[in-house]
């Protein structure tokens, strides 16, 4: 913060821009499968049977995670597959490390 208790441009611009990934990520289902996709890439079905859950929940939170660009979908035969965007995930993970490191003390 600034002397007046504001926030500065730098600070803000990164609050916007990490703000999209948190709420993206905010759900344990898209959490699950970010985790899973940073494995190896997956299809639908193969995501439905590593997390148990339906496959129109599946898709819906594929669709969240699209469009926030945590993720890229490759065409694949009938069926797309999944896969992390590692570029799109580091500068958030980036950001979120200089607060865990703000403070060695706490």
């Amino acid at each position: 913060m600034t002397r007046t208790g504001q926030l500065s441009p730098t600070t803000l611009g990164d609050a916007r821009a990490l703000v999209p990934v948190l709420k993206a990520i905010s759900d344990e289902y898209r959490l699950a499968i970010l985790l899973s996709l940073s494995h190896e890439s997956r299809t639908v079905v193969e995501l439905t049977e590593e997390l148990s859950i339906a496959q129109p929940l599946v898709s819906h939170h594929l669709r969240a995670l699209r469009e926030a660009g945590l993720i890229s979908v490759t065409p694949e035969g009938r069926s797309n597959r999944y896969a992390i965007c590692c570029d799109a995930v580091a500068e958030p993970i980036r950001l979120l490390t200089g607060i865990a490191n703000a403070n060695p003390s706490c």
